[in-house]
């Protein structure tokens, strides 16, 4: 099923993406597709973030749809069964508003509150049965999230997605300190650690329920099928980093490719703008040569054997997917209200940000 190039919200309207954000190589060669199952998907992760109580009912009911949290999963894992793409939506859900979380600690400073956080997440990461009506929303949901996802692939599986998970908790935790200090890392640095609070492998780990495969460490490693992966996941990267430089600048962020450019390398906002637009147009074209070479790589792994023939078919529907993320993720950034700054009260307040759950006062 193909979207086009307007909102999948309910009252679609005309997308005008601003000519430094205009990407028209994705928006001519990367066509875009949603999920069947996405109507669905929208109206059934509205429900668990209420029944979490991650979103009380007035921000959902204004804000839920128009945040786009679930076009952005239903645009990325074409093919996933409907109980896997519900498990990983109401996940990222989750995620955005774990982010806000972080976000408000960070501004309010709560330091406390925010360690406290870090190590229920590791707990609820590596045994989530516990933790299913844990007193703090986020921890439960989250424990919920995992339940589900490790239900997909064996146990394995399970433990790679633990491990990556563990490392962006930790890197979350680096920002924190980072933010807090007001240290903007170097740009090799922040590169290294985006990596990590991008959650680059976690997002790849999922292709794999979506395809219903685990792969085996042979395919996931070779330089072949990691080169696509990465490359698609630092376009969202930086992609996000080049249309949320204002929001973050208004909030007095640390952590992003065009302010470490600026601090560390004595750019102009406008020619950091333009690095981090190269930036990004070269993930595409490398993306593109990479894509091929995964791709002979499914073709490969079909040797005649009933094995060889699944394998190659699920890496086939991982590398598909790789580039279904990069439409996915342009169209995100120019629909969800997540991104609108211009239309926030406070500039450095998003609306959608619940302060009191978050234990202000």
């Amino acid at each position: 099923m193909h979207a086009f190039s307007h909102s999948t919200t309910s009252t679609p309207t005309a997308v005008a993406v601003p000519p430094s954000l205009s990407l028209p190589v994705i928006e001519a060669a990367f066509p875009r597709q949603l999920h069947p199952y996405w109507p669905r998907l929208q109206e059934k992760t509205r429900t668990w973030l209420l029944e979490k109580r991650l979103m009380p009912a007035d921000k959902v009911e204004e804000y839920a749809d128009g945040l786009c949290y679930t076009d952005l999963m239903a645009g990325y894992y074409i093919g996933a069964p409907d109980e896997v793409l519900q498990a990983i939506a109401d996940y990222s859900a989750w995620f955005f508003v774990w982010d806000d979380r972080h976000d408000r600690d960070i501004v309010h400073r709560r330091p406390s509150a925010w360690r406290r956080l870090r190590f229920r997440l590791h707990a609820a990461l590596d045994a989530p049965e516990d933790h299913l009506h844990h007193e703090d929303p986020l921890v439960a949901g989250f424990a919920d999230s995992m339940v589900r996802l490790y239900s997909f692939l064996p146990s394995t599986w399970n433990a790679r997605f633990a491990r990556h998970f563990h490392s962006v908790i930790e890197a979350y935790d680096r920002e924190f300190h980072n933010r807090t200090n007001g240290i903007i890392p170097t740009v090799e640095d922040y590169l290294a650690l985006r990596r990590l609070t991008f959650a680059h492998w976690i997002w790849t780990d999922l292709l794999e329920p979506s395809a219903g495969h685990e792969l085996p460490d042979s395919v996931r490693k070779h330089p072949a099928y990691r080169r696509a992966a990465l490359l698609s996941q630092e376009f969202a990267a930086w992609y996000n980093d080049l249309c949320s430089l204002p929001k973050e600048i208004a909030g007095d962020e640390v952590h992003n490719l065009g302010i470490s450019l600026i601090k560390h390398e004595g750019l102009t906002l406008e020619e950091a703008v333009v690095e981090v637009r190269r930036r990004v147009e070269e993930c595409i074209s490398e993306f593109l040569v990479a894509e091929r070479a995964a791709l002979r790589l499914a073709d490969d792994l079909a040797d005649g054997t009933l094995r060889g023939k699944e394998m190659s078919a699920a890496v086939r529907a991982c590398v598909c997917n790789m580039r279904n993320w990069f439409s996915t993720v342009y169209w995100f950034h120019h629909e969800s209200g997540r991104y609108m700054v211009d239309s926030w009260d406070d500039r450095s307040t998003p609306p959608y940000v619940n302060n009191e759950a978050a234990g202000e006062k």
